[in-house]
């Protein structure tokens, strides 16, 4: 029996690949070492950043509702001094466009307790100092593991294309032991390798589209709490006294 006999009777119960098609259990379960560790590597990432993308979504969805919501109560007409003693019995549980009024109020309000040595252009630094720090802050913890999901768009790819590549590199070496190489000889190893490049894509893709869009909508709420603390300082401005 030959060579090219032998290998087409083994081939239905050992390749991982069938007429019902590619069974992938098989693919990871036949690669070398180095590549299984590959893949270990790419579905720990894609299961973090999953993991990531959801989050990031409740946190980015709540910030979005409680702009809305705080906006609609300050531009209603409310008190301002209602505003805040809400807002301070909160406590930690205030967030977004509310935090940055709170820590503005209450900043103006300490100013204004010295207006004997203080003007009102000086109230008003202040108060914009205060939001501008509580602004930073509050996109810090939207922005929080963005990063993340950027790199692992970037870099999972790669680590996939290294996993291939080895893989392909194991597979040339077993083929230069034999007399006679065949497709049938040589597709299985490639199959096993390919499926490391497959696996760095499934775990770019969605980190690539969760980072782009986040990153999008964290911009637009940056852009609304800069508008409110804009405006609010006008509205301290004009309640803040005339300097003697």
């Amino acid at each position: 029996m030959s060579l090219q006999e032998v290998v087409n009777a083994a081939l239905p119960a050992q390749s991982p690949v069938s007429d019902q098609g590619i069974d992938f259990v098989q693919l990871i379960l036949h690669a070398s070492f180095p590549v299984q560790l590959v893949m270990g590597i790419l579905l720990f990432v894609s299961i973090a950043s999953w993991a990531i993308i959801f989050r990031k979504k409740r946190v980015i969805d709540r910030a979005m509702d409680e702009a809305e919501a705080f906006e609609e109560r300050f531009w209603s007409g409310a008190d301002l001094a209602k505003l805040q003693s809400d807002a301070e019995r909160k406590g930690d549980n205030r967030m977004g466009m509310e935090s940055i009024f709170e820590a503005g109020m209450r900043e103006y309000r300490r100013i204004l307790q010295q207006r004997g040595n203080v003007d009102s252009r000086m109230q008003i630094e202040a108060a914009q100092r205060a939001m501008r720090a509580t602004t930073a802050r509050e996109l810090d913890g939207l922005e929080h593991n963005l990063e993340f999901l950027a790199n692992v768009g970037s870099i999972s790819p790669y680590i996939g294309l290294f996993g291939t590549v080895w893989g392909i590199m194991i597979s040339f070496q077993g083929l230069a032991k034999l007399k006679e190489a065949t497709i049938a000889t040589v597709a299985p190893g490639i199959s096993e390798a390919l499926i490391a490049t497959a696996m760095g894509l499934f775990a770019a893709i969605p980190a690539v589209w969760a980072y782009n869009r986040y990153a999008t909508r964290v911009e637009r709420i940056a852009s609304r709490y800069d508008t409110f603390a804009e405006e609010f300082s006008s509205i301290l401005q004009r309640h803040s006294p005339l300097p003697d």
